[in-house]
């Protein structure tokens, strides 16, 4: 499964990930890449806690369905993959 991602980056910070398909589900890293890895691991665990819980996996939107929200407007688009057979069912 694909999800979009906007990475946002302040002066002297490091590049936050907000995942706008999962509410609260957020994350940073110091570079780039790192900031992706981040990103599938804290959708893998919000995904995982969604299943613990019996809850339905949010379907993806694609990035053009939230390029417009204001909350993200001064935000870096991406996607990123995440393997669902690999989490704990």
């Amino acid at each position: 499964m694909r999800y979009s991602i906007v990475l946002h980056k302040d002066p002297g910070s490091d590049y936050g990930v907000t995942v706008p398909d999962l509410p609260g589900c957020f994350t940073s890293g110091e570079t780039v890449k790192d900031a992706l890895t981040q990103a599938v691991e804290a959708i893998e665990c919000y995904l995982e806690g969604l299943l613990l819980d019996s809850e339905p996996i949010p379907t993806p939107k694609n990035i053009a369905f939230h390029q417009n929200d204001p909350d993200y407007a001064d935000g870096v688009w991406e996607t990123v993959s995440v393997d669902l057979s690999a989490l704990n069912r």
